[in-house]
């Protein structure tokens, strides 16, 4: 099945598409310039694959957290072709398709994009697998939140048959805004040893692809069509329409 795959939670957008002859992936730095590039993109993958659209049997986008406009952008996009074509369409957590590349990791992985207002969206994850929500929140929460996810006696240490020690003293920061987090819990929490992913702040859309296969959402197509991005926390907007009808 061919599967095209769009990212555009955070500022490096990316997308990539697959198909029975091979993959094509695309990613640009854009800021907040996603409308601008995001069909023009589109198309070099079909032509770089040497396919049209009619080709897809599936689209899938990021589910969120991440920019409410980047998130709105891609759900409009994929769920505009998914049915103008007839199609599959379904979303993927963005900070499931983060922390993904690091299952091997020893310790506790985790996702970093800046929530504004001294927060962050994020959640803890082993052997890629989330053993927390999804949160949005302060760093000395978060700083909670690790201490007790370290202290869980209940996280698994054996992935086929193979046993994984679990170290949890040793925290990997990725995701696009990690350095941000990185100096403050490392005040909040000194005793632990925190690494920064060198690949933080690229784009996902592979990530995205390979999840869709792993879980075998492939084979459920069009079951989300009617899904729409989860944003965690309300946007300044809706929080300033509650306020005054309050």
């Amino acid at each position: 099945m061919n599967i095209l795959a769009l990212d555009t939670a955070c500022s490096v957008f990316s997308a990539a598409l697959k198909t029975d002859t091979g993959l094509w992936y695309l990613e640009a730095d854009a800021g907040m310039r996603h409308s601008e590039l995001l069909m023009d993109i589109i198309d070099s993958l079909f032509k770089y694959a040497g396919q049209d659209a009619s080709s897809l049997g599936l689209v899938v986008c990021m589910k969120g957290p991440g920019s409410f406009t980047g998130l709105r952008i891609g759900f409009a996009a994929a769920k505009g072709i998914a049915l103008a074509l007839g199609i599959g369409f379904t979303a993927v957590s963005t900070l499931d398709c983060i922390a993904f590349p690091h299952s091997a990791w020893p310790g506790i992985v985790i996702p970093v994009i800046d929530a504004k207002k001294k927060r962050f969206f994020t959640a803890l994850y082993y052997k890629g697998e989330p053993i927390s929500p999804y949160m949005d929140v302060g760093i000395l929460d978060l700083a909670d939140a690790i201490g007790e996810a370290s202290r869980n006696e209940s996280i698994p240490t054996d992935m086929q048959n193979k046993t994984i020690r679990f170290i949890p003293g040793a925290i990997l920061l990725t995701g696009p805004d990690a350095e941000k987090a990185l100096p403050l819990l490392e005040d909040a929490i000194p005793e632990y040893s925190f690494f920064l992913d060198p690949e933080r702040k690229r784009g996902r859309a592979f990530e995205l692809l390979e999840i869709v296969k792993g879980r075998g959402l492939q084979e459920n197509i069009g079951n989300d069509i009617f899904c729409g991005p989860e944003y965690i926390r309300k946007s300044d907007a809706e929080m300033k329409t509650s306020v005054t009808g309050s």
